[in-house]
């Protein structure tokens, strides 16, 4: 099937039938009354093309053949014919033929084949010279020309919606690696913080029922660190559950936005957070903010998972063209020590995955800080 079968709806063919189904009648007619009698071969010819119109009108299963090339020169050719010997002295119904056979050429095949058709149209009507071949030629060179220009568009639509069905490929399969990169730090997260405690805190309850027969004392003591420990676990699983929920940007006001989340990190971790800005207020897009504060939580979520830090600090700085956002803790720092770009982590294999990844994202920049023992310091900077 020709390529430009996909762009326009099914029901065209349709339509093309019904018109093909009324020339042909319309030739018949005018063959039957001609007041001269017309060649055999001709009335053969118009009697073969109107069955052949009226079959693929009412059987629909024959939709696809009237595409083809083959129909498409078997139209030209009775098209050609009839012009030259038929009866159509005025040469209307030729003429009308003529743009019915042009725009389903444009419509349903490419630039080769209408050249080819127009081409044989205008050459035919050059040598062979009937009743309206002057008028025809003309007709053909017009329509000819628009339907060149008209396959030439729809070559380009065509184009367009391909690439456009590639980039839709390609931002499908990233997105379906991005979730599920974010179902395996999920599961991590999980898996190290939440899981964990709730294993240590199941084995010590199956201690604690033998430790009652024995000391009373210890045992009490015993459960109120169990208490103390399901309290602190409530608190990390709120904290988990709101890092999953979306993020709320403020688009007009992403001061607000960033210093709510500071403070809930605060209310949910217990680590003492402030929140720092020169400005009062920083306009970005909802899609970049969005980013932005998913950065800015999972900086937070590790300085709470892997720290141990006691007070960490967030400033936003808005200068020119540039936003940059920091976050310092007075934790253990990471597993290495000095200052590095977001280029050297990468080639050094060092920082958090995640984080640089959106980072680049957004086409910013990103400086870690390490000083094992005494904290660390993570920078990001992208366009405003």
């Amino acid at each position: 099937m020709p390529a430009g079968t996909v762009v326009f709806p099914r029901e065209w063919r349709r339509i093309r039938a019904l018109f093909r189904a009324v020339f042909a009648l319309a030739c018949l007619y005018s063959q039957l009354f001609s007041p001269q009698p017309e060649p055999l071969a001709l009335n053969i010819a118009t009697g073969v093309f109107v069955a052949y119109s009226l079959v693929v009108l009412v059987w629909k299963k024959l939709d696809d053949i009237q595409v083809s090339l083959g129909s498409l020169f078997l139209e030209t050719a009775f098209f050609i014919d009839f012009s030259a010997f038929g009866n159509d002295p005025s040469g209307w119904l030729g003429s009308l033929f003529c743009l019915y056979l042009f725009a389903s050429a444009a419509i349903h095949h490419d630039w080769g084949d209408v050249c080819i058709v127009v081409g044989a149209c205008l050459a035919f009507f050059t040598f062979v010279h009937g009743p309206s071949s002057v008028a025809l030629r003309q007709v053909t060179l017009i329509t000819g020309m628009l339907a060149g220009t008209l396959t030439y568009y729809k070559k380009r639509m065509q184009q367009h919606l391909a690439e456009s069905a590639r980039r839709e490929q390609t931002l499908r399969a990233e997105a379906d690696q991005v979730r599920d990169l974010e179902r395996q730090r999920i599961a991590g997260d999980f898996h190290d913080g939440p899981l964990q405690t709730f294993i240590s805190l199941q084995v010590r309850l199956d201690i604690l029922g033998t430790l009652f027969k024995r000391d009373r004392d210890a045992a009490m003591q015993d459960l109120k660190e169990l208490q103390a420990l399901a309290r602190s676990q409530v608190t990390e699983i709120r904290s988990f559950l709101r890092s999953m929920r979306p993020v709320d940007v403020d688009s007009s006001d992403l001061v607000t936005s960033v210093r709510r989340i500071v403070e809930y990190f605060q209310k949910d971790t217990g680590v003492t957070a402030r929140f720092v800005s020169s400005q009062s207020e920083v306009r970005i897009a909802p899609e970049a903010g969005h980013e932005l504060l998913q950065i800015l939580r999972e900086a937070l979520h590790n300085v709470q998972k892997h720290s141990k830090a006691s007070r960490a600090v967030v400033s936003i700085e808005h200068a020119g063209k540039t936003i940059e956002i920091s976050v310092d803790d007075d934790g253990s720092g990471f597993n290495f020590s000095g200052s590095f770009t977001l280029d050297e982590l990468d080639l050094l294999r060092l920082g958090p995955q995640s984080i640089k990844r959106r980072v680049r994202s957004l086409g910013g920049d990103l400086t870690i800080e390490s000083r094992p023992g005494h904290g660390a310091s993570l920078k990001f900077r992208f366009p405003a």
